[in-house]
């Protein structure tokens, strides 16, 4: 048994607290991995305020982690003490009909019980002052030291900076993926991005390196446009800057609309301004954000029945442990870019203070 800090959430809607926990070792195939870096996404914020309904406390939250595995148990095959990894909260086994279908990356292997907060054996290995502490999204990466199952790994290039390359355990390759994968942007398109943060910003370098050309960026904050614009958005602008709803105004900018739009906010009113806001025809747009539970979708039938396409994305359609080493790669060789979306960097114990960062979107 490993002790060692983790941050904590006793329970919804309160602040996460530095304790020491303990670690047990794997059983069969696990893996136990001491995190270098993680960084915050709202996912996190979104479990911690309670509204998730999968949320059981306490738990530690965290799925965008990086780091090197410690110790593997039983039969674990594909990765071994002191290689470089990131945690994957969405699992790749290969064996289920997911996995050898290749229309989706939702391997459904330990769904399960990873919605539960346990391994795939029904427990917990952390625990915390006696109590058992739950795991989160099959990664926990807000520990020092955490224990993931082994088709929940992915084995990366030992040269790559961990506290960058963890971005690539969630936001990045999450909106980079929705516009090659999901939407399959096309060269000479035009895009439409609602939401420019963390993986509104990957969307937008997703269309530019497929091509797009033109990209619209739409945000209520204007503070994100000039970063918006480096990551390769033409232009941008603020649904408050006009009485007409914003589908319209984009709808007269585009000459009929966007070929392709994304919606990366989690807001259902704006996830139906991005499919309004599309072409009639041929427009694709693609929930990428995370809508808050019990909350539904709505607009005309008409606008599906006139060509427009409405599609949904998971971790940008990548299947985990193939892509993320790729992904890596691509990184290292400067195909897309990472360091970019770093903006703050912290020791450990002042987590809470990421999120407050996160929260007023800075």
């Amino acid at each position: 048994v490993i002790k060692c800090k983790a941050a904590v959430a006793w329970e919804a809607g309160k602040p996460l607290s530095i304790e020491e926990v303990e670690v047990a070792p794997p059983k069969a195939h696990e893996v136990r991995i001491k995190i270098v870096a993680t960084a915050v996404c709202h996912t996190d914020a979104y479990t911690l305020s309670g509204a998730d309904p999968e949320g059981c406390f306490p738990v530690i939250l965290g799925h965008e982690g990086a780091g090197i595995v410690e110790s593997v148990g039983e039969g674990v095959t594909k990765v071994k003490k002191g290689d470089t990894v990131i945690p994957l909260y969405i699992p790749q086994c290969g064996e289920c009909k997911f996995c050898k279908n290749p229309k989706t990356n939702l391997c459904q292997k330990i769904r399960i019980t990873q919605g539960k907060g346990v391994m795939p054996d029904g427990t917990s290995r952390f625990t915390c002052k006696g109590k058992q502490i739950y795991h989160f999204m099959g990664t926990s990466t807000f520990s020092e030291y955490t224990v993931v199952a082994d088709i929940s790994v992915a084995k990366i290039d030992p040269a790559a900076p961990l506290d960058k390359v963890c971005l690539l355990g969630c936001g990045i390759s999450t909106g980079y993926g929705a516009a090659v994968n999901t939407a399959k942007v096309e060269p000479g398109s035009t895009c439409a991005v609602f939401g420019l943060g963390g993986v509104g910003l990957a969307v937008i370098m997703g269309c530019k390196i497929a091509g797009a050309s033109r990209i619209i960026g739409i945000d209520l904050n204007k503070d994100k446009y000039a970063k918006a614009k480096e990551f390769g958005a033409t232009e941008c602008i603020s649904p408050q800057d006009s009485k007409k709803p914003i589908q319209e105004v984009l709808v007269e900018m585009t000459d009929g609309g966007v070929d392709y739009s994304f919606e990366c906010v989690g807001n259902v009113g704006v996830m139906r301004a991005a499919l309004e806001a599309c072409h009639k025809g041929w427009g694709v747009s693609v929930i990428v954000g995370v809508a808050a539970a019990g909350q539904e979708i709505s607009t005309r039938p008409f606008q599906l029945v006139t060509g427009r396409t409405w599609k949904g994305t998971a971790f940008g359609g990548w299947k985990s442990v193939d892509s993320v080493p790729k992904l890596v790669t691509e990184y290292m060789s400067k195909k897309i870019k990472v360091d970019e979306f770093v903006t703050h960097t912290l020791p450990f114990d002042k987590i809470n203070e990421a999120f407050e960062l996160m929260h007023s979107g800075k």
